[in-house]
């Protein structure tokens, strides 16, 4: 079961399914022999829209966990940014593209967007504007 997307109005049940679900399970080909066994376009389209549903299941466990993040820094009392762990993410995610034969340049600039989401997301709930 995919995680539900996490907007203001369900935000709360969705870190909590997102959560209590763990890794979102893979359904798409993992070998270039199964993808080149997809016999057309409309079943190829079905793999590529089920792989775009995971990925949004797996951002919205990311919000969750950010989420909690936000929890644990407001009560240790840190920022939303921490500049050195900005860094080290961004780094992490080009070397996993690396690894995995994407443009770690357009890993990079996509992970950026994502990380500053994430500390405005931190950052409203350290101000107490949690929705």
């Amino acid at each position: 079961m995919l995680s539900p997307i996490a907007t203001p109005r369900n935000r709360k049940a969705a870190t909590k399914a997102c959560l209590a679900t763990g890794p979102v399970p893979v359904h798409v080909p993992v070998t270039m022999t199964e993808i080149d066994d997809i016999p057309d376009m409309p079943a190829l389209r079905a793999e590529i829209d089920a792989l775009d549903a995971e990925l949004i299941a797996l951002l919205a466990r990311r919000r969750a966990l950010i989420d909690r993040a936000a929890r644990i820094k407001k009560a240790a009392e840190l920022p939303a940014r921490i500049g050195w762990r900005v860094e080290q993410v961004v780094a992490n995610a080009r070397r996993h593209a690396a690894e995995q034969g994407l443009d770690p340049e357009l890993i990079e600039a996509i992970w950026r967007q994502l990380v500053e989401a994430a500390i405005a997301q931190e950052d409203r709930h350290l101000k107490g504007d949690e929705e």
